[in-house]
């Protein structure tokens, strides 16, 4: 395995960083300001729309899209670095149009989507015109295991009627949602329990879709992105909203999840390295018992295995990504679920020694550590969580002695 970036991946490494250092960074609270100047949070801040264009104007947009006639072209190998450099700010992925949920949904209405819902739904998503929510997780059922999945998509005639109810809705609160990917079951009696269920296109404004609350994580809002619990009470769409044909939901979950970890994992070592920095940052300025908190034997050690496991969770990643793209997802399965395991629990606690360093400031928002910790800690749950993958690692590696 070759790790060394092409010359192109190295000036687009170069053009992102500059970028996030020109605009992103010195915008962080102004960002905060706008959402926070409105009649109430659920708007969006006129600067993401100026960084936006600013960033398609400079050629940097759609990076993730790989193999598409629409996206940048770059490997999953090669988009990994850029991906660690825009999560080093938590809504800087959005600024390149490359922010879950909506590159995952790109991902699947570019692979599995009809022309016509390419044309309708992909194209103002890929032009960063309008936004999505993928609902998929059930507050009735455990979720972690897919099938459990209870709301029902039910044929009649020229439509499919939903019923079901969502949480954890990432993007519905955004007034810029326009499209929802929904799956729920289409076929609950068929004995393969993995073709019992559907994905389908439901627009946002469609009748019956109801959001019942706003989630917090950690009193943390995300807004205006947002997770929600949401009410899909008789709900009718077209048969032609339909993504592949019906019992073909695990199917598209699966090209869809393999890309949406293997970037999570990506964004959260940016965290972990803009925590690292922070933390010598602090450990350098502030002096304890006439000594500098930096010089400090504890302080040196967790700076030291921070470093180690950053660099252990950064080369895994490249592993899955590599072979994601040489032999495919099914294949690199061990991988990228090594990946979702290793990664979120890294970045905790690498996070977490740069809270302790910076004292009581460290869980205030003042230094952006609370917001991290919290997000990093959803990311054990989010697209399965550590237990699910753990098994399947272990069921992986039983194989190698059957």
């Amino acid at each position: 395995m070759d790790f060394d970036f092409s010359p192109k991946v190295q000036d687009l490494r170069k053009k992102v960083s500059q970028f996030m250092e020109d605009h992103v960074h010195p915008n962080e609270q102004t960002f905060e300001d706008q959402l926070n100047s409105g009649p109430d949070r659920w708007q969006v801040p006129p600067i993401i729309e100026e960084l936006k264009e600013k960033a398609k104007g400079a050629g940097l947009w759609n990076l993730f899209l790989p193999e598409s006639e629409y996206g940048y072209g770059l490997t999953n190998l090669e988009y990994a670095p850029l991906s660690e450099i825009m999560g080093r700010v938590h809504w800087g992925s959005e600024v390149f149009n490359c922010s879950a949920p909506d590159t995952g949904n790109m991902e699947v209405i570019s692979r599995y989507g009809t022309p016509e819902q390419q044309k309708e739904w992909l194209e103002p998503l890929l032009a960063g015109k309008i936004r999505s929510c993928f609902a998929m997780t059930e507050p009735a059922v455990a979720s972690s295991d897919a099938t459990n999945i209870e709301s029902r998509i039910v044929r009649d005639g020229d439509e499919y009627v939903i019923n079901g109810r969502k949480w954890w809705s990432s993007g519905m609160g955004d007034p810029r949602c326009k499209i929802l990917i929904f799956m729920g079951k289409t076929d609950p009696d068929n004995p393969n329990r993995y073709l019992q269920q559907s994905q389908i296109l439901i627009p946002r404004d469609t009748p019956g879709v109801k959001i019942l609350r706003m989630l917090s994580v950690f009193g943390y809002d995300d807004a205006p992105h947002g997770h929600a619990e949401v009410e899909f009470k008789d709900v009718r769409v077209p048969t032609s909203n339909m993504i592949l044909g019906e019992g073909r939901g695990f199917e598209i979950a699966q090209g869809r999840l393999g890309p949406g970890r293997i970037h999570h994992c990506m964004r959260l070592i940016g965290q972990a390295e803009r925590a690292l920095e922070k933390m010598c940052t602090r450990a350098k300025s502030r002096t304890a018992f006439g000594k500098l908190v930096s010089e400090r034997t504890v302080t040196l050690e967790r700076i030291a295995e921070a470093r180690i496991r950053i660099e252990q969770a950064r080369l895994l990643t490249l592993k899955a990504a590599h072979m994601m793209d040489t032999v495919g997802n099914k294949a690199a399965r061990a991988e990228i679920a090594m990946i979702k395991v290793a990664a979120p629990n890294m970045a905790l606690q690498v996070i977490d020694w740069a809270m302790q360093a910076h004292g009581g400031g460290g869980v205030a928002e003042d230094f952006g550590l609370a917001r991290a910790y919290a997000s990093a800690r959803t990311l054990r749950f989010a697209d399965g969580p550590d237990e699910v993958h753990r098994n399947q690692i272990g069921r992986l590696e039983l194989r190698k002695y059957d």
